[in-house]
């Protein structure tokens, strides 16, 4: 059985947002990772959203809110 390795305390997580949440934080998890600004990943996401008919935009969201961890449930 082989073992993981360590984790490397430098390396980003992407984690759901606890200082940045709308909703589940998501959008601010994913702002936070990326380094950009809250406000632009949430138009982004909206206008996404628009785009694609709003029910994968809205789906992947649910979906996200599930896997992404918070942020203070990730922190070892």
């Amino acid at each position: 059985m082989s073992a993981l390795p360590p984790a490397d305390p430098g390396r980003r997580r992407l984690t759901r947002s606890s200082r940045h949440r709308m909703i589940a934080g998501v959008c601010g998890g994913l702002a936070e990772y990326l380094g950009m600004d809250v406000t632009l990943v949430r138009v982004l996401y909206v206008i996404v959203s628009i785009v694609s008919a709003a029910f994968p935009g809205i789906l992947a969201y649910i979906v996200l809110m599930f896997v992404m961890p918070r942020a203070d449930a990730a922190a070892p």
